[in-house]
């Protein structure tokens, strides 16, 4: 399976950690969601420009209850 992820600007807790919440749409148009515990950027390869992405699309203190999203 392929698909498409967009990080958002939420955090939950899944099994007692935090995590991002992504949205996602298969290779065939299927809408989901995923929960990201983490990432990591290939060893070697400079993960400044990533890091600053991903904490710009996220607003200090977000935490989303589960119940909302699923």
């Amino acid at each position: 399976m392929k698909m498409t992820i967009e990080s958002t600007d939420q955090l939950t807790f899944l099994d007692g950690m935090k995590v991002r919440v992504w949205k996602g749409v298969t290779e065939r148009g299927i809408a989901c969601v995923v929960f990201v515990r983490q990432l990591a950027v290939a060893e070697g390869k400079d993960a400044s420009q990533f890091d600053e992405e991903l904490k710009r699309q996220l607003p200090p203190g977000t935490i989303v209850d589960l119940r909302h999203v699923l």
